[in-house]
């Protein structure tokens, strides 16, 4: 009985430690301007349609910008309803650090538009001051808004995953 119960507490104690379970920490917001769309049609995978990025700002603790325009959303859309989005795009500092980024998601608000559009960001930075964006997870929440002078744009504030 001592044999079983010494080996119980070896098998305990050489288990894994389990990860705290992840939280969220306000990373920075972006506006993004978008130009007219661009429609191809409909394809063997569904509706496509692509919005170009033309620019725009960011700001969070330790990091703000702008958006490089030239940009793309490549978005598709599904048999759902649903349209999926990939994003791809730069950010350039204002200590002139240019960050790439490639963010998907899944939007669902032309068949409910309360709909909250979630988004999973992946950052591509120089090493230095910003390599932190490349070594983390983020979830974004993206949001249409209209600009003075009506210019189309996107609202997206990314969370890191802590």
């Amino acid at each position: 009985m001592k044999k079983i119960a010494a080996l119980a507490m070896v098998l305990a104690l050489a288990a894994p430690a389990r990860a705290a379970e992840p939280g969220l920490a306000f990373a920075f917001e972006e506006t993004v301007t978008l130009a007219p769309d661009v429609h191809p049609g409909a394809t063997a995978l569904g509706e496509r349609n692509i919005v170009p990025i033309t620019g725009g700002t960011f700001e969070g603790p330790g990091i703000k910008g702008t958006i490089i325009g030239g940009g793309w959303d490549w978005q598709l859309r599904r048999a759902d309803g649903c349209t999926q989005i990939k994003a791809d795009y730069m950010l350039r500092t204002d200590d002139d650090v240019v960050i790439n980024v490639v963010n998907t998601g899944v939007s669902c608000r032309a068949r409910d538009p309360a709909a909250v559009v979630r988004t999973h960001p992946v950052f591509e930075a120089p090493l230095g001051k910003y390599e932190w964006l490349s070594q983390s997870a983020f979830i974004g929440t993206l949001d249409p808004v209209k600009l003075p002078g009506g210019q189309r744009a996107v609202h997206i504030t990314f969370y890191r995953v802590t």
